[in-house]
């Protein structure tokens, strides 16, 4: 059978072929679905024109089907249960949410914010996959930009082209030491720090940047000891003894393990998070439903 592929075929004219062969007549059908003879004498037209085959003869005043109908009768059950599998597995989409939402972060709200708002949308929305990528801001930002990554968790400020920036909370950062170094942290003056076995997260990393540039506006140049690219590391050598560090106030949301003291530098360094897509990204479910449970950290840690 060669089929004409300039016309298309819908739903309503196969609900309209068979209206007609089960009531033998266009006037009929076309009663029964509110519209006019020639719209369904038109609809017919399109489907024969379709398969480039006749469908329907006229016998003892009454329209029956052609061989070739009958053949197209028996599909359309076929058509119609593939079209209910169709609504149910797209229903997902309409009525709940899944997919997954690729989220680039920094290491420390990786470590320390992220896990139990992940976890209450993992039970929410078991549909719904969120992919971490951990970076600095620079490449976090650049992920976003060219649209490798759906949103990102960074240090402001941040920018870029056609991207969107949502400030959501501050925070300050901590001097810390080990547990028994407590009298020297929270009575040491910052022209004494560089002084101290400074143990900062390394080079390059937006944190760091901040911490140089608190030192710089001090007049004061640190010398660490150890630059480590990892929070964690960084407080199991503290907790160590092996120096202090300065960290931000979320790496120590948390803390149980009692090795640690820690008072907020004088004066105040703080950073700013934020929310950054793309302006033209498409907001399906599962990415509202990220930055809805991202926002809800909004001033929970607002140090003023």
């Amino acid at each position: 059978m060669t089929r004409n592929t300039a016309p298309t075929i819908n739903l309503d004219q196969l609900a309209t072929f068979k209206l007609v062969v089960r009531h033998g007549s266009f006037s009929d059908a076309a009663e029964v679905l509110g519209l006019t003879q020639p719209a369904v004498s038109l609809q017919i037209r399109q489907l024969e024109r379709f398969f480039n085959l006749k469908l329907l003869e006229r016998i003892a005043k009454r329209m029956k089907p052609t061989a070739a109908g009958l053949t197209l009768l028996e599909q359309i059950p076929n058509i119609d249960n593939s079209i209910d599998l169709a609504l149910q597995a797209m229903a997902i989409h309409s009525q709940g949410v899944s997919g997954n939402v690729t989220l680039g972060t920094g290491a420390t709200a990786c470590i320390h914010l992220l896990p139990p708002l992940l976890g209450h949308l993992k039970l929410e929305w078991p549909s719904l996959g969120v992919t971490v990528r951990i970076g600095n801001t620079d490449e976090m930002v650049k992920a976003v930009e060219e649209n490798r990554l759906d949103l990102a968790l960074v240090t402001l400020p941040a920018g870029g082209k056609n991207l969107s920036v949502t400030p959501l909370y501050q925070e300050q950062f901590l001097l810390i030491g080990a547990k028994n170094q407590c009298q020297t942290v929270q009575h040491m003056t910052h022209e004494a720090w560089t002084k101290l076995p400074l143990i900062l997260f390394e080079r390059g990393s937006s944190t760091r940047l901040l911490i140089d540039n608190w030192f710089h506006q001090q007049g004061l140049k640190p010398h660490p000891v150890m630059e480590l690219g990892s929070i964690e590391a960084i407080k199991q050598m503290v907790s160590a003894g092996l120096g202090f560090s300065i960290v931000p106030q979320l790496a120590m949301a948390g803390e149980t393990s009692n090795t640690l003291t820690s008072r907020p530098l004088e004066p105040r360094l703080q950073r700013q998070l934020g929310l950054v897509l793309r302006q033209d990204k498409p907001l399906n479910k599962g990415l509202q439903k990220v930055i809805e449970a991202l926002e809800t950290v909004r001033g929970l840690h607002n140090y003023k």
